[in-house]
């Protein structure tokens, strides 16, 4: 599993000057295998699978069972090779740089035939997750998978330049703090200046510099016109995300000019540990530019095993539905990879938070010197790389590393214990940690996920208790209580990690299956499950309060246990979510205060059974229609304790709102609710959630003659008639005893508004959980997963391509609960 990078060089004269060249590498290579029988054109940036699967000797790798099959690619040595011609004399330039942006992962480069250089880190370690998790497969790539070029200059190169915007408490104003790099191969000093312009800011400031020979860093502190008013970066749905077009002129001696351009954002970001009333213990929640900001989101993967196929396009379509779900926060888990720039500037352009861990995931790492150079490089090398966007608010040094020493997971024998944590401590602590403090005091950091946070310092890093609920924040997973039960739920600080298994649409696996899988107990289906247990937990789970599919026809039943899967799992999290938005405010038997909920997963990397809301190519699960609604900005959220039912009201908005709750009492036989309780005008707080109505439910139910088994119950909160939430609801008892529940006939009218497409539905019953389906047409719904109470709603597609009223008509197809029994 070692690439070799061949490249051999022939020259052509061009004259130079001070300007530096640069000459991309990128596009067509040549690959070889180790022993030769396998030589083929690949591209780069690019990976030998994608390059065999491009010359189509390999079926596509996600296909059945290919991640088995293609193994041996992984096992083969490749070399990559390349013959090129240089625009310009390298004899005349004083000093060229061949530039590998990333190579995956142990190499050696050879330039004409001679050794030049080795690489063993992907991230400057390899990318854990290539070798599978138990939500993805094991591919790990070999290839050169970031840009390369070669860079020519002379008297001096700037290396790098970053920056971190600061602001100053006492002086109530904003500078920044930029550090630029260079590498100066003169043999004399290189003087000049340097000017910084924010044109909208009415700031420029010029600074003169004098660099002496070598590699030489100059640090700069701009301060900020005070008398322009500054636009603040806010998270998605609490302000605009302003940003500032900045431009730096390096004017040096022999007429060498060197100018940069970057979007400058301003916010704070505090992470407030500090002691709580009535509660032991410390809060862990955050504050955007002064305000408490509940983080409200989910878990990022590497959207794919190949990175060369993570295109502009995919990474848009992940991210748009990540702020079109109401989400303000992604954590970009320690398993994966350090996203490419594009990934945070677009996080810095919708609003989204970013919870940054370094690569280190449930595993004991060495601490020898070559290792821990290696990932003081890596450290330094994503510090300089990130600092700059205001999306990234915290770096975490693990994840689940401190759990998993103090939990045992390892086994290790207890007289070696203290060597180990000795170890994590020397590589977290005194490395990652120490480089994060010196280079960058904008945000917080945190050694790992899950972690105790001030009290793991206390407790020399590694606490007797990571998963305390009293202190910073907690993962929680549990697949045998009753998901239902709100009282299984850990009323925590801040839950970073929670969720449930479902299977993708069948449209989305039939892609890479043939139909001798198309069976929950198939051999594909095993397979591709990863989870020790996943397929029967799930069916447990759906199975405490669902009917389990009913056809005689396999494939009938193969597509019901998928729609059965998701509406577990989306009717879960949503449980649990819930729990934990309505805990933000209260303290109940010392417990609470809870300010983060971000679920296991996001997005898919490939097709298969997972905790993701988003399938592999961006098709919403109807987890991620739920995600819309729970994570709307105001929200009734309805439980039950002791036979009484609780309404809270859960506000993301910056200003007390003024609303009145509908509570609704509906039949499952009728399309007309029974009755309807309607309160006075009620107050929540400013990103608050408060006590709204409670009422037993022995007093709903005589409102119409209901029983548990009979009767639902749905709430929503309005102003003079205005809608201001989703419809919420509430099952008194499991769908499965439901009494009066029956098939309903839901019919569609499609129209064309605009780009997208109108479905005017209609339905013959109560239907919970409708799920509307266009096959594999690429798009989503404005909303999907519903409880339908109404003989009538409408709902609009937007399609992601170039779709027709036909082709939808004809793709079209709704199924609701009752359906699969």
């Amino acid at each position: 599993m070692r690439p070799h990078l061949l490249l051999l060089l022939a020259v052509c004269g061009a004259g130079c000057g001070a300007e530096a060249r640069s000459y991309s590498l990128r596009g067509s290579w040549s690959i070889r295998s180790g022993n030769g029988s396998l030589e083929l054109p690949g591209q780069v940036p690019g990976c030998v699978h994608s390059a065999l699967f491009q010359q189509g000797l390999i079926q596509d790798p996600y296909y059945r069972f290919n991640d088995v099959n293609y193994r041996w690619i992984s096992l083969d040595n490749w070399t990559y090779s390349k013959k090129f011609k240089l625009p310009f004399d390298f004899s005349k330039w004083q000093k060229i740089n061949l530039i590998f942006e990333g190579v995956d992962t142990v190499s050696k480069v050879l330039f004409n035939e001679v050794t030049i250089g080795k690489t063993d880190n992907m991230f400057n370690r390899y990318e854990q997750c290539s070798f599978s998790w138990d939500w993805g497969p094991a591919f790990p790539t070999q290839g050169i998978w970031k840009d390369v070029r070669i860079e020519a200059y002379n008297v001096c190169h700037l290396n790098y330049f970053t920056f971190s915007p600061v602001y100053d408490n006492r002086a109530k104003e904003w500078h920044l703090e930029i550090q630029s790099s260079f590498d100066v191969v003169s043999s004399k000093p290189v003087g000049g200046q340097v000017i910084v312009a924010i044109p909208k800011l009415q700031t420029q400031q010029t600074y003169k510099i004098e660099l002496q020979p070598g590699e030489r860093t100059i640090e700069l502190f701009v301060k900020i016109n005070k008398n322009i008013t500054i636009g603040t970066w806010w998270p998605r749905g609490h302000g605009n995300q302003t940003g500032y077009n900045m431009t730096i002129l390096f004017e040096l001696d022999r007429g060498l000019n060197i100018e940069k351009s970057a979007k400058v954002y301003f916010r704070t970001v505090e992470l407030i540990q500090e002691p709580i009333k009535g509660s032991p213990g410390l809060s862990f929640y955050f504050k955007i530019n002064g305000f408490p900001i509940f983080l409200k989101g989910s878990n990022w993967i590497p959207a794919d095993s190949f990175q060369d196929r993570v295109t502009s396009d995919v990474l848009r379509l992940l991210l748009q539905s990540v702020v079109d779900a109401n989400m303000n926060t992604l954590r970009v888990w320690g398993g994966g990879i350090y996203e490419q720039d594009e990934f945070y500037e677009l996080c810095d352009e919708l609003g989204i938070m970013v919870w940054q861990d370094f690569m280190f995931a449930c595993a004991l790492y060495p601490t020898e010197q070559g290792f821990i150079d290696s990932v003081r490089a890596e450290v330094a090398y994503q510090i300089r790389r990130l600092k700059s966007h205001p999306s990234v608010i915290i770096w975490s040094g693990n994840n689940e590393n401190e759990a998993a020493l103090r939990m045992d997971w390892f086994h290790i024998n207890f007289t070696d214990l203290q060597t180990y944590i000795d170890d994590y401590v020397t590589l977290y602590v005194k490395n990652i940690r120490e480089m994060v403090l010196a280079g960058d005091k904008s945000r917080p950091f945190i050694p790992s996920s899950p972690t105790n946070g001030d009290e793991t310092i206390a407790e020399g890093w590694v606490s007797q208790n990571p998963y305390s609920n009293y202190f910073g924040d907690v993962h929680f997973y549990d697949y045998i209580s009753d998901c239902w039960d709100w009282k299984v739920f850990p009323k925590a600080r801040f839950a970073s990690e929670y969720g449930y298994q479902s299977w993708p649409s069948f449209s989305t696996l039939e892609k890479v299956s043939s139909k001798e899988d198309w069976s929950f107990n198939s051999k594909f289906s095993l397979h591709r499950q990863h989870h020790a247990d996943g397929n029967k937990q799930m069916l447990y789970q759906a199975g405490l309060h669902f009917k389990l599919p009913q056809s005689t026809d396999p494939l009938r039943t193969f597509k019901d246990t998928i729609y059965l899967t998701q509406v577990m799992q989306a009717q879960c999290v949503k449980t649990e979510t819930e729990f934990y938005l309505r805990s933000r405010s209260e303290i109940v038997k010392e417990q609470g205060h809870t300010m983060g909920a971000l679920y296991w997963q996001l997005n898919d990397i490939w097709q298969a059974p997972s905790w993701a809301s988003l399938e592999y190519g961006g098709k919403w699960k109807m987890l991620h229609y739920f995600a819309r609604r729970f994570f709307a900005p105001l929200l009734p959220v309805g439980f039950e304790d002791q036979s009484v039912f609780y309404v809270y009201g859960v506000s993301d908005l910056h200003a007390n709102h003024t609303v009145t709750l509908t509570v609704r009492v509906h039949t499952w036989g009728s399309l007309q609710p029974l009755c309807s309780r309607v309160t006075t005008h009620l107050v929540i707080g400013a990103g608050q959630a408060a006590l709204l109505y409670k009422e037993p439910v022995s007093t709903l139910l005589r409102c119409g003659n209901c029983t548990r088994e009979s009767c639902l119950l749905s709430f929503y909160l309005s102003m003079d008639l205005k809608l201001l939430s989703p419809i919420n609801y509430h099952f008194l008892s499991s769908p499965k005893e439901a009494v009066g529940l029956r098939k309903a006939n839901i019919t569609a009218l499609i129209s064309q508004q605009g780009d997208a497409f109108v479905f005017d539905l209609e339905t013959s019953a109560v239907a919970p959980f409708v799920w509307l389906d266009v096959g594999s047409v690429p798009g989503r719904f404005s909303d999907n997963g519903f409880l339908m109470t109404e003989k009538t709603r409408r709902v609009l597609f937007y399609p992601w391509a170039a779709t027709s009223k036909g082709e939808l008509e004809q793709s079209f197809h709704a199924t609701s609960l009752a359906d699969i029994y």
